[in-house]
């Protein structure tokens, strides 16, 4: 590679039209911008300009090197620029799944908010994983059955997950009997397959967790199906059937019984955990580490 420092000299020069223009914007001497063209010219082994009496012209193939090289010093500037707001940026941009982001995530904004008010968060509500290479994220909390996540990244364990029955307080008073888990034959059964089953096969479903409680007589596959987790307990919640909830993304639904667990503490371990998820070499920025300080204690209240 050549000296930056030559290259953009003879940039400004090539570009302004001789040494003094380009020593004026760089702040150095005209002599000094032609001693740095020389280095370059010498380490190119290819005259960049034709000296004569009265100034500098760019030869032939110095005009083709400014067309590249003009580029590329302006994408160079323009990297430095990025880099320096993203560092400095009081925006903290977190990504989740949008049940995460629903049920766990925005009920609990306002203490993240409250503790650290320095703080602008955006929150991006997704499903495909994060491409923390392309995309302008900073944290993302993902399930995965283990923390290596991939290299280059850092996974910190924030909660697992138990699955279990619930429906609201009205279909368990009203409607047929919720008294052990064979009575789900008599009610209809929500399901949601977008989030977990496209990316996670062996997440834990309905006919999974019938058959880890050996119940034979329930029929796994009918009922209601929907994309995202939060809008199976929300069917819950209203009384269209009995979910099967994510200890995860309850949020306060029991305490508050908004639902309840027919069948108490019955309940099946999933094979995935949540993680916080960010890059290695970004793990110890501040706002980061205010984010993952917050949430890992917000999981420990719930645990």
């Amino acid at each position: 590679m050549p000296p930056l420092n030559a290259v953009r000299a003879f940039e400004a020069a090539a570009r302004l039209g001789g040494f003094n223009a380009a020593g004026a914007e760089l702040n150095v001497s005209a002599n000094a911008v032609g001693r740095l063209v020389k280095i370059l010219e010498d380490s190119l082994g290819v005259p960049l300009f034709r000296r004569l009496p009265r100034g500098v012209v760019v030869t032939e193939a110095g005009g083709r090197y400014l067309a590249r090289v003009g580029t590329l010093l302006d994408q160079l500037d323009q990297a430095t620029v990025d880099l320096q707001r993203l560092e400095t940026s009081r925006v903290l941009t977190v990504s989740a799944m949008p049940s995460m982001v629903s049920r766990w995530l925005i009920p609990r904004l306002g203490r993240l908010t409250e503790r650290h008010p320095e703080l602008d968060v955006r929150i991006v509500a997704k499903v495909p994983r994060t491409d923390f290479a392309r995309e302008e994220v900073d944290v993302a909390i993902r399930t995965s059955p283990g923390s290596n996540d991939g290299d280059g990244l850092r996974s910190d364990l924030l909660m697992r997950e138990d699955f279990f029955p619930v429906c609201s307080p009205e279909l368990l008073s009203r409607g047929p009997p919720l008294r052990e888990p064979a009575d789900l034959a008599h009610h209809v059964l929500l399901h949601d397959e977008f989030e977990y089953e496209r990316r996670q096969p062996n997440q834990v479903d309905w006919a999974r967790w019938l058959a880890a409680n050996g119940i034979t007589n329930v029929d796994a596959q009918r009922g209601l199906r929907f994309s995202f987790s939060h809008m199976t307990l929300q069917a819950a919640a209203e009384g269209q059937g009995v979910g099967l909830a994510s200890s995860a993304l309850l949020a306060d639904d029991l305490s508050t019984g908004r639902l309840v667990k027919p069948f108490g503490d019955l309940a099946v371990r999933g094979p995935y955990a949540f993680f916080i998820v960010c890059p290695e070499e970004t793990a110890d920025r501040e706002k980061v580490v205010m984010f993952r300080e917050w949430a890992l204690a917000e999981a420990a209240k719930d645990s």
